[in-house]
This record gives structure tokens, sequence and C-alpha cells, in this order.
């Protein structure tokens, strides 16, 4: 299993992981979860869209719900540093044969869109319109509390293949889980940009699909809170993970499902991994503490459900490997 060294000098800069488009069944279902029970801001709306934001955020949105018959994810947003970085990537995309279109995408600037080499669809984009800032009006924080979008998480096929086509495109490892033995091979990888543990992460598993976004919390309080929120607001079963504490990542963690299924991950207190020679952590497949440092073991709906992507086949992944599952 090659673990490679980062690429400091890829074909464009990518900042973050910015945004996420949901497909779903019942807008007035998903804005009672998202707004009236999880505390979104709602920066527009029609009767087929929601455009939502959290607290720190000034982009426009980082979940945009659109009516649909089925629920799937159309879109993957990242942000990059410049028009020029989008001219850069649409170049090198259709470059490798993937197809590359701007589609016209409201509230966003130029969007380029495209795949990897597994289908999973990404737009990228560089300026979004900014409404006001709401980081200091506190009357407004309110459900979980949450303060931005922080990373993407999801099954592939393949983890290697997966680990290989984004190191060159410049995100970098943090953690890895590995298969034991002399012939290690990567069973999960966590990736980042902007210099906390994850942008973006792979786990072994039917694929491409989308396990979970995470979003961040300014404390483990907020997590807390939202337990409460959801046990009194009549989301109770909505709760399918936490919260507790994973090795992997530091993070204290809630899992959460929306009405229809789309996962959402609580997140807060991981670490900064911004120095150019960070080590990234080891971690063996059956280590019991790398997905739970503490609390119940994950359920088997964790490691088999996600979201598919809109009009993308799903793959049997290429590993045999069982982790550890909650009995």
């Amino acid at each position: 299993m090659p673990i490679r060294k980062p690429n400091f000098t890829p074909p464009f800069n990518i900042v973050r992981a910015s945004h996420i488009e949901f497909d779903v069944r019942d807008i007035a279902k998903s804005r009672a979860f998202y707004v009236d029970c999880l505390g979104y801001l709602v920066t527009d709306e029609d009767k087929d869209s929601l455009y939502l934001r959290a607290v720190e955020e000034r982009n426009h949105h980082s979940i945009v719900l659109r009516k649909a018959n089925d629920a799937s994810i159309p879109a993957l947003g990242f942000k990059v540093a410049s028009e020029e970085d989008l001219d850069r990537a649409a170049f090198w995309f259709a470059h490798k044969g993937f197809p590359t279109s701007f589609p016209d995408v409201p509230h966003q600037g130029r969007t380029l869109r495209t795949c990897d080499m597994f289908g999973m669809p990404l737009d990228f984009y560089f300026r979004m319109e900014q409404p006001e800032c709401m980081l200091r009006k506190y009357a407004e924080y309110k459900g979980a509390r949450i303060q931005r979008i922080d990373h993407i998480n999801c099954f592939t096929p393949d983890v290697q293949a997966s680990y290989d086509f984004y190191t060159d495109l410049g995100f970098r490892l943090t953690e890895y889980t590995e298969t034991d033995g002399e012939n290690g091979q990567l069973w999960a990888v966590w990736m980042h940009r902007k210099g906390n543990v994850h942008d973006l992460a792979f786990t072994n598993g039917r694929g491409p699909r989308l396990h979970h976004i995470g979003v961040w919390t300014a404390s483990s309080l907020d997590i807390l809170h939202i337990c409460d929120v959801m046990a009194s607001s009549g989301f109770l079963d909505n709760m399918e993970r936490g919260p507790g504490r994973h090795g992997i990542s530091n993070a204290f963690f809630l899992y959460i499902r929306d009405p229809d299924g789309h996962r959402v991950e609580l997140f807060t207190s991981d670490y900064l991994t911004v120095d150019p020679d960070h080590e990234p952590l080891r971690w063996s497949l059956q280590d019991p503490q790398r997905q739970t440092l503490w609390g119940h073991p994950a359920p088997k709906s964790w490691f088999e459900e996600g979201s598919v992507f809109t009009g993308v086949p799903v793959r049997e992944p290429v590993l045999e490997a069982q982790p550890i599952v909650a009995r």
C-alpha cells in the first residue's frame, strides 16, 4: 500500500470543501429538519429549492435542498483560489478525458462541473454571492448553532485509487486506516486542503456514494444541546450514532439522518494540520478506538448505508475487509 508524498504544486488550487446539493422528496419536511431543528439560516428559497448557510458562513449557501422524485446527490462543491484556477481545472479534467461544462448555477459565479474517475459529481467555483455576515448576530444561533461546513465523506469502491486521484489534486493525507499484515491495504483515508483533519475522506464500500457531510460546531456542548432538541421535537429517531469521540481526527461527534436518509455529522474539536511536514497517522482496521475512542461502536447502517449520486452507478468494493461493527 503506497502512501505518497504530498503534492505541493497541484494543477490548480482547491481552497476547501464548500457546499453540497441534496435532492429531497419533501421540501417542507427537509425545512423542518435543517432550519427549525438544526438551526440553518435560509438565504433564499422558491417552491422547489431552499438555500441554507450556517452562522459563520459568508457564502450564499453551503447546503442546497431541491425537490425531486428520488433522494440523491447532484453535486459536491469545492471553492478554488481564483478564476484562473477554474480554467486550469477545466483544462486538466478535459485533458484527462473527463466531461466538463460550465452550467448556469444560481447564486454562484462561473462554475465548472465535472466528475472523478468513479463518476462522483464535482463542482468547482471561485466566487459566490455573499449576504450579510451573521457571525455576531447571536439571536440567530439556534438548534445546533452550526458554524460552517467542514468536510465531505464518501464511500469509494477503491480507496487507493481515490487517494491517488485526489493526491494529484493537492489533497494532503492526515490519517488513514489500513489492513494488517505484510501487504496492508488502504481501507479509509482523511485528506485536507484547508489545514484541519479533512475536507474530503474516503471509506471502503459500495460506491461512489455519499457517506456524510460534516458540519462544524463551536463546542461539544452544542452537540449535546441538539440531542435534547431532537429528542423533544420529533427527531429522536433521526439520531443514528453518538454522541461520542472518534480516535481518528479526535472529533467529538453526532451522526444524524435527515428525512430522506442523507447523513450529517455534527463535528468539533479536531486539530491543526497546516505544517508541510505533517506526518499522517496510521490506524489498524482492527483497532477498536479507531472509529470510537469512547462511546458505542458504529451500527451496521453506518458502514452500509449512503446516498447515491444522481445518475451514477454504484460498484462493489475491490477490498474485502471487515471493520468492527456494533452487535
